[in-house]
């Protein structure tokens, strides 16, 4: 059955991730092969999961106990979307680690990779509150490994802001959880939203707080303005195939605040009253400020690409606070294309810093011209996905069209400015270098396939959008998820 497939995008990477530590920790090639055809396996079956997920969610319960009693995990569209995207990023990140050597600086790459996938995997499945809560925990450890692999004074210290800054949040969440457990007497998602709408609106102030605690923990994870001064110094330091699998990693914010935002706690409950929604509309605002602001100051390329994933948050989470099917369809779309060109910047600043070409790189057209196709992706400029992502949120906020339009435009014209001024120093600047270039082609394929995948979205954003529009309905209208528990549909008071 289906269902029993559900859990494997789980414990695939669970079982591998020790294998390869325990049997193969002492022979690097048979760590690369098995890794890699595990992530493949991985793809493979997360495709067919996609595939699956257009007939409805579909519940899988660990120990055949029923929700909301037993641990279960839940396949919908948003889960199913998510896993492909992780599966295809990661596969196209250790193909870059091998071609380029990276796996080989550190120990236990290929495992913690393995682990970190659990842990994505996981967080993207659960139904359940305090599971989601484990598997950020398991990406915590994981991520945290993976940044400081190849040592280093400088990541070391970023690491260690990066695993404060999350520590906290985890706080946050137990915090929240506790209260939301204290007032309902469950954590199943699908149960918390039975169980929240039929809550008297006076009884609602434990509630309330747990959702505001809730959607901070969230923007940590998400690096929502003003919570994402841990982003930068963590992805410009980490190792170049690291920063772009985190690509991922802040779309897990963004991932957990649309399931939760409306599932459990969405606009029209009492608990809020919309509270999340405007509060969300005004740190999206600032994010996209932030992270354009920065892009324009960066120094350096890594530094550059980090403002870039801030800046694209932004935009993001402006799609999400709307809490519409337009809405959440414009995030949807932009955060394939985000994941995919954030990713892509980050090889190719791998590639230029490998190259040993960082004071000038006048005369290598090639990385020119991947640096360009980033950048132009990055900023969001046609003829690329990214503007069809930018118009989508536009058009969502067409009624405050003003200041939203505004910001957008305003922060793109200083990403552009930025981008420009970066390639302008890297490959018009300084002499001509004649130092012959490194020999990686399957570092170069794998950062072209992530060009390829911005292409390919661009030309099939029609069907892309409609499929994204079917998930979204699903998302603003959940009956489906929660009769697929076996949970009533209680009506709000």
């Amino acid at each position: 059955m289906l269902s029993h497939w559900i859990i494997a995008p789980v414990v695939l990477p669970a079982v591998l991730a020790p294998l390869i530590v325990l049997a193969l920790r002492r022979d690097l090639t048979l760590q690369r092969v098995a890794s890699t055809a595990g992530t493949f396996a991985l793809l493979v079956l997360a495709l067919s999961l996609l595939n699956a997920s257009a007939k409805g969610p579909e519940l899988y319960r660990l120990g055949d106990w029923p929700a909301p009693f037993g641990i279960v995990l839940m396949l919908d569209r948003l889960s199913a979307l998510m896993l492909g995207l992780t599966a295809g990023l990661a596969l196209v990140v250790q193909l870059y680690a091998i071609g380029s050597g990276w796996d080989a600086r550190g120990r236990h790459f290929h495992a913690l990779l393995q682990f970190q996938l659990m842990g994505l995997n996981g967080a993207f499945l659960t139904a359940d509150a305090f599971n989601l809560f484990v598997f950020f925990e398991v990406l915590l450890i994981a991520s945290y490994a993976l940044m400081i692999h190849g040592a280093g004074g400088d990541r070391l210290r970023a690491g260690v802001q990066y695993v404060a800054f999350n520590l906290l949040g985890s706080s946050l969440f137990l915090i929240a959880l506790a209260l939301l457990y204290a007032v309902t007497g469950t954590l199943n998602m699908a149960d918390l939203a039975v169980r929240i709408a039929a809550i008297p609106e006076g009884e609602m102030a434990l509630i309330r707080v747990g959702a505001v605690l809730l959607m901070l923990v969230f923007a940590i994870k998400g690096a929502l303005a003003p919570l994402q001064f841990w982003l930068p110094g963590t992805y410009a330091n980490a190792p170049g195939p690291v920063a772009a699998l985190f690509a991922i990693m802040t779309k897990v914010g963004a991932y957990a605040m649309i399931r939760m935002g409306t599932l459990v706690l969405p606009p029209d409950v009492a608990a809020t009253g919309g509270l999340i929604a405007v509060l969300l509309f005004w740190g999206a605002l600032a994010t996209l400020v932030v992270g354009a602001v920065g892009v324009l100051g960066a120094t350096t390329l890594p530094r550059m690409a980090a403002f870039g994933a801030i800046a694209s948050m932004g935009t993001l989470f402006l799609g999400v606070s709307s809490f519409t099917t337009q809405g959440i369809t414009a995030a949807l779309f932009y955060m394939i294309h985000s994941t995919l060109a954030g990713a892509a910047l980050f090889l190719i600043a791998d590639l230029i810093r490998a190259r040993q070409l960082a004071e000038g790189m006048a005369g290598r057209g090639l990385m020119a011209c991947l640096y360009l196709a980033a950048a132009i992706a990055l900023a969001g400029m046609p003829p690329l996905s990214g503007f069809l992502g930018k118009l989508m949120v536009m058009q969502v906020w067409s009624e405050d069209a003003a200041l939203v339009w505004s910001v957008i435009l305003a922060a793109s014209f200083l990403m552009i400015l930025g981008l420009a001024r970066m390639g302008s120093d890297l490959f018009w600047k300084g002499p001509e270098d004649t130092t012959p270039a490194l020999s990686q082609p399957l570092a170069l394929t794998a950062t072209f396939a992530l060009l390829a995948g911005l292409v390919a979205l661009t030309i099939f954003a029609g069907p892309v959008t409609a499929w994204l529009q079917t998930t979204a309905d699903s998302l603003i209208d959940p009956a489906a998820y929660i009769a697929a528990n076996a949970l009533p549909i209680v009506e709000a008071k």
